[in-house]
């Protein structure tokens, strides 16, 4: 069985004001997988999720897109805005516009494929507004589709997020964060439901603090440390003394604990 590529990376590097971000990162992620980005503060992981769809570009190294280069040694591909249309992203704070309503906050996941015009003044169809309800009916706040985005609590916000990646027709999602802001139910069920979309075929690239969900969610993890990839394998082999090991007393960033257990 051929395993095809959704995201290949090689020699990412990336500096801001001279500091390096990212240092020459390599790897990998076959199509259907889900992967988490794990690392303390200042570890490259939202550097690294934004140079995979072209948010950002690096100064050198090549990011490809099922086997397309979406940017290439400090160059981005002139039909970046195709390529990214594949693409979902998830912010931590929801990136959702407060003003609009859920259902044209999730129909914003169409523009790739609408007029410009058509798009300023919110015009969609009949079917692009039967896609979005679906799409919201799909992740549980249907009921909400017609209330201002800013009357929702976090986790209904970053739920909207995900139904705006599948009106997109995203084939693989990037969550940076997501669940950073959120309390632990609303934490389960976004994880829970990324999880659901990746078993039906969507690639997952997710960055987390919480190594206690990376464990509970992921099967596979890559490390970052400065910006350098210092592990990358199967999530049981990630243990607390490997953690160790990488970040030293940083380490208390990624695993909680309270009462000898470890806390969501």
């Amino acid at each position: 069985m051929t395993v095809n590529i959704a995201v290949e990376i090689e020699d990412l590097s990336k500096s801001f004001k001279g500091k390096l971000a990212l240092s020459e990162v390599s790897f990998t992620v076959s199509e259907s997988d889900m992967l988490a980005l794990v690392g303390a503060s200042g570890s490259g992981k939202s550097t690294l999720l934004r140079n995979i769809n072209g948010l950002q570009i690096a100064d050198k190294g090549i990011v490809k897109i099922f086997d397309t280069p979406i940017q290439s040694n400090g160059s981005s591909h002139s039909r970046i805005r195709r390529l990214r249309s594949q693409i979902g992203f998830i912010f931590q704070q929801f990136n959702l516009v407060s003003r609009l309503t859920v259902l044209e906050n999730v129909l914003i996941g169409s523009l790739a494929r609408v007029s410009l015009s058509r798009s300023l003044l919110r015009q969609f169809s009949k079917r692009e507004k039967t896609q979005a309800l679906a799409a919201l009916e799909r992740v549980g706040i249907l009921e909400q589709a017609y209330q201002r985005a800013s009357t929702l609590s976090g986790g209904q916000q970053q739920r909207v997020a995900i139904a705006r990646c599948l009106v997109q027709g995203a084939k693989i999602i990037l969550a940076d964060e997501p669940i950073a802001s959120l309390d632990p139910e609303s934490a389960r069920k976004v994880m829970e439901l990324l999880t659901q979309l990746n078993r039906e075929g969507i690639t997952v690239i997710t960055s987390l603090h919480q190594v206690q969900m990376v464990r509970q969610y992921f099967p596979r993890a890559i490390a970052l440390r400065d910006g350098k990839v210092m592990f990358d394998g199967a999530v049981k082999e990630l243990d607390d003394d490997k953690l160790t090991s990488i970040y030293g007393s940083a380490v208390e960033e990624l695993v909680l604990r309270g009462h000898g257990e470890v806390l969501v």
